[in-house]
């Protein structure tokens, strides 16, 4: 079966009352978010938001917030039932089915962190990701799937670590001390790694399944909430809300 459709499954099995599915008065609204209503003003100026290379969007729900990174940002209106009628071919769609999710579980309190932290709590984020790696798995080998430069920058110290980033940008260039490999290398990276830190928003682009591996796998991001909860996966974001 395919991996979204059992992400449908999942959340069918929680969200029964047919109210929620397919009245009006229930409209999820979806639109992207500027960078300072994302992030606010972060201590360092090279996260992707800041950039312009991926954008938040945000699903709103009877007043519950869902959000979601995309590189495909666009608005939408609807119904969850419409929503859960679409292809998901592409990122603009699987980023509103996601933040949809997102925003759905939270309004019925299965979930609670989906939405981005702002200002000094990216770094504050960081910090506390080195102890958390080092109080579950000692000094690991980390395969990093996904450039987020504090994290990067607070991790380099303390383990080896290697990273891919789809961002052509960035391949080949050393970011936050760190050389930043292509996307082909992810097989051979997450062979070399012990653990997994991989960005949640893979199940918006389409990468997700690729990374489960026989391995540790934590994804860190608001975007990755919802999915997160419905098949058991670990998510870290500390300072989200």
């Amino acid at each position: 079966m395919d991996f979204y459709q059992k992400i449908k499954e999942k959340f069918c099995q929680l969200i029964k009352e047919d109210d929620v599915w397919s009245s009006q008065i229930n409209v999820v609204n979806i639109r992207p978010l500027t960078p300072q209503e994302a992030i606010g003003n972060p201590e360092r100026d090279d996260f992707p938001l800041l950039k312009g290379k991926e954008v938040m969007i945000q699903a709103d729900f009877r007043g519950s917030r869902g959000q979601a990174f995309t590189d495909m940002p666009g608005n939408y209106s609807g119904t969850l039932r419409e929503i859960f009628e679409m292809p998901l071919i592409d990122n603009f769609q699987r980023a509103i089915f996601t933040a949809s999710i997102n925003a759905v579980l939270r309004y019925f309190k299965f979930i609670s962190k989906t939405v981005h932290c702002r200002d000094k709590e990216p770094g504050e984020c960081a910090d506390h990701l080195k102890d958390y790696i080092q109080e579950r798995f000692d000094h690991p080998r980390i395969a990093f799937i996904g450039l987020q430069p504090a994290m990067i920058s607070a991790l380099r110290h303390n383990f080896e670590i290697r990273v891919v980033d789809l961002d052509i940008d960035n391949i080949g260039k050393r970011k936050a001390g760190v050389l930043i490999e292509s996307v082909s290398k992810t097989k051979e990276i997450l062979s070399w790694g012990d653990i997994v830190l991989a960005t949640g928003t893979t199940v918006v682009n389409n990468t997700l399944t690729s990374l489960l591996i026989e391995k540790p796998i934590i994804f860190y991001g608001v975007t990755i909430a919802g999915v997160a909860y419905l098949k058991g996966y670990e998510q870290y974001c500390f300072c989200s809300h």
